[in-house]
């Protein structure tokens, strides 16, 4: 038994290597077209992304970071380019000239400026959707509103005529709120005495006296929020007309800021405080990778689902109050969550099969009708060794006829013949036919060794 295992093992590897030459060229053939889908659909997405931000120690700044650590975990690395803010994210994504390809934008911060920028030209943008609600802040002294009432409350917004007044840095999209807010109350911005300080300037200002308030936009967690809520003889603007506010102007939500939140122990608020907010949104370019865009609304539900002051758990990130497209990455998370191979692979296969499974089906439709060559090429391939030995054995009975050779020659020849067929090797399945020659070889033979 271990004698024969050699012969059989070489049987084996002939077969397998007629096979693999009668099916290389399809092999090939579909090795170049999957090459070729994969550097054209380039399914692995870049190492490295630019996110714009907003001013250092800012809600945007340190979501930034959130994100990059996120996104690390898949090898990928998040610059964070700091900013003014909103207005001046949006303009970047804009630029084609800007390497930067996603950015925090505030929802009716850059309207005006949106629609110059597309009479421009601009890249066209994407939402990856809405994140989180930056409520909107007025704090201010209430020594400066003793001058109004007893109380030392400011009620309407009117009242801030000829006060002075933080609006926002120039490009955070603060001011363009405040603009909007005043107009929808009838006060011409050149009432107020308007700085544009950025936020931490902006508070040291307010506790200075330097200013009678600020206002600003930010996530209630805010250290630089929580304590303005905690300062004595500054007070947080309630807007009691908040419904109004969101029917005027719609991308503003009223939110209520529950009584006792800030300081349980020193009841603060006092009562539930009234606010309007803004929705901030994650925006891309339209051209960025489909796999970064999946891998940021991923990043989103993991920094942005859990429960806030003001958001129920799960309540973002969300496809709703976005004023830009949604991404069809996007679009297919809130409909069915992760895609279902990343639950169970690594992301770059699960990236790589989802991203060519279409170009794989269609190279397996091409294929198919092509590859029923293969078996008749290989069958071609296995009986030509044998063929190939009949054309020499013909050629010995035309001389043996014709008698122009002596038989003895002849017979040497028939022996040098059989000597080399012994060593062909056949696969099992075509043995048969091998024998068949061998026998025909012996008929020659014989006729060659019989007299006339």
């Amino acid at each position: 038994m271990l004698a024969r295992m050699p012969r059989l093992i070489r049987n084996t590897l002939v077969s397998l290597r007629d096979l693999i030459a009668a099916a290389g060229p399809f092999v090939v053939l579909a090795l170049l077209l999957l090459i070729g889908a994969y550097f054209l659909l380039d399914p692995a997405p870049p190492k490295r992304v630019v996110l714009a931000t907003g001013p250092e120690q800012s809600d945007y700044a340190e979501f930034g970071k959130r994100y990059a650590v996120e996104l690390k975990r898949y090898g990928i690395e998040v610059v964070q380019k700091p900013t003014q803010g909103s207005s001046e994210n949006r303009r970047l994504l804009r630029d084609a000239a800007q390497a930067v390809d996603l950015g925090f934008v505030r929802g009716g911060s850059s309207e005006a400026a949106r629609a110059a920028d597309e009479e421009k030209g601009g890249l066209p943008l994407v939402s990856l959707g809405s994140l989180y609600l930056e409520p909107v802040w007025l704090f201010y002294r209430s020594e400066t509103a003793k001058r109004l009432n007893r109380e030392a409350t400011l009620t309407q917004l009117a009242e801030l005529r000829a006060w002075r007044v933080n609006v926002g840095a120039r490009g955070s999209g603060v001011t363009g709120l405040v603009g909007k807010l005043l107009h929808a109350n009838g006060i011409e911005r050149d009432s107020l005495q308007a700085s544009r300080l950025e936020p931490t300037p902006a508070v040291m200002a307010l506790l200075a006296g330097e200013i009678d308030a600020l206002v600003m936009t930010a996530v209630p967690e805010s250290l630089m929020v929580q304590m303005l809520l905690q300062t004595p003889g500054v007070k947080l603007f309630e807007f009691a007309q908040a419904d109004a506010y969101t029917r005027r102007l719609p991308f503003l939500s009223t939110v209520l800021l529950p009584r006792g939140v800030v300081d349980l122990a020193s009841d603060l608020p006092a009562h539930d405080l009234p606010l309007i907010a803004t929705t901030t949104t994650l925006v891309a370019r339209e051209g960025t990778h489909p796999a970064l865009l999946q891998l940021f609304v991923q990043a989103a539900h993991n920094i942005h689902g859990g429960t806030g002051w003001l958001a129920r758990a799960g309540q973002f990130p969300s496809p709703q109050n976005t004023e830009w497209p949604l991404a069809k990455e996007a679009e297919r998370y809130y409909r069915n969550g992760p895609p279902l191979l990343q639950r169970y692979l690594p992301f770059w296969l699960a990236n790589l099969i989802d991203r060519m499974w279409v170009v794989l089906v269609s190279i397996v439709a091409v294929l198919i009708p092509l590859a029923r060559v293969v078996p008749p090429l290989y069958q071609f391939r296995i009986r030509s060794r044998i063929f190939r030995w009949y054309r020499q054995l013909g050629d010995i009975e035309d001389t043996l006829r014709r008698k122009s050779t002596s038989p003895a020659d002849l017979l040497d020849q028939v022996n040098k013949l059989d000597a080399k067929v012994q060593h062909v090797s056949v696969p099992l399945s075509y043995a048969d036919q091998l024998y068949d020659l061998r026998s025909h070889i012996q008929l020659v033979r014989e006729r060659l060794a019989s007299p006339d």
